[in-house]
């Protein structure tokens, strides 16, 4: 089914957002800070007929257009609801869109009739100390690209961490999902968003127990293993929860698996 695009205005900001028809509230999907909305199309099409479907881009990624200080994504996701949704809705997020999806749990209760996670940021969760041997040769590669400047470098190296996953070859993910991968990262590493812009300031991680909603954590198997550990905390923590490792899989699995990834959607909400 064809998709309708659509846009937000939010002051200077223009939130360019994508929506697909489906009976009831609309599934909100939510990208990961290396991508943009395009990361979710095959996700989309294969959850309809039966959802409707709503992706946008955040600020700083994709076709989104506006100042990317003095704002926060939670607050920009609300807009987007008021404009898309007349109840409580799904939230799906990915890694950063992940973190927004649980701030918004917190924030915005009655807005949200459930999670499903991808690997999630929380805010407020405690950084790593020390990462693994794999992941730390990666970090060093991707530091060293920093400081030279060189952003061709920097999608490369984030691509194989991310897209590939840290134990994985260079390249394991390959053809038309590489390809957009590299693509949606060069708009992010071209705005230059920085790390902290558009934060909530929630300290979600302390707050766990309030999100009563359901939810499904998954994380894919070949991601960082800190994320893969944090991911399992996280849903031991949370009330109404259950955890699905994704096997063969990294950080982006919708990248490489959408398939999988909408039926576990499908599988979730209720």
């Amino acid at each position: 089914m064809a998709s309708e695009k659509f846009t937000v205005q939010r002051g200077t900001a223009t939130l360019a957002g994508e929506r697909w028809a489906g009976d009831g509230q609309p599934v909100v999907l939510l990208h990961a800070g290396v991508a943009d909305r395009r990361s979710w199309h095959a996700v989309a099409e294969a959850l309809q007929p039966a959802k409707g479907v709503v992706a946008y881009d955040m600020r700083g990624y994709g076709e989104t257009s506006g100042a990317t200080y003095g704002f926060t994504h939670l607050d920009d996701l609300n807009a987007v609801l008021d404009q898309v949704a007349t109840g409580p809705v799904w939230l799906v997020g990915s890694s950063m869109g992940g973190e927004i999806a649980i701030d918004a749990a917190l924030a915005s209760p009655e807005r949200v009739a459930g999670l499903v996670l991808l690997a999630p940021s929380v805010s407020g969760a405690p950084e790593p100390s020390v990462f693994d041997a794999d992941t730390d040769r990666l970090v060093r590669m991707w530091e060293a690209a920093q400081t030279s400047g060189e952003v061709d470098e920097l999608n490369r190296v984030e691509m194989w961490l991310w897209l590939d996953g840290p134990s994985s070859a260079e390249g394991r993910v390959a053809g038309p999902a590489r390809d957009l991968a590299l693509a949606m990262n060069a708009i992010a590493l071209k705005n230059e968003l920085p790390e902290e812009s558009g934060k909530s300031g929630l300290t979600a991680w302390s707050r766990l127990e309030e999100i009563t909603v359901p939810v499904t954590v998954a994380c894919g198997n070949l991601d960082m293993p800190f994320i893969v550990a944090r991911s399992k905390e996280l849903a031991d923590w949370l009330p109404q929860s259950r955890f699905e490792m994704l096997e063969g899989m990294a950080h982006l699995p919708y990248l490489e698996q959408p398939a999988v990834v909408a039926e576990l959607i499908n599988s979730s909400i209720r």
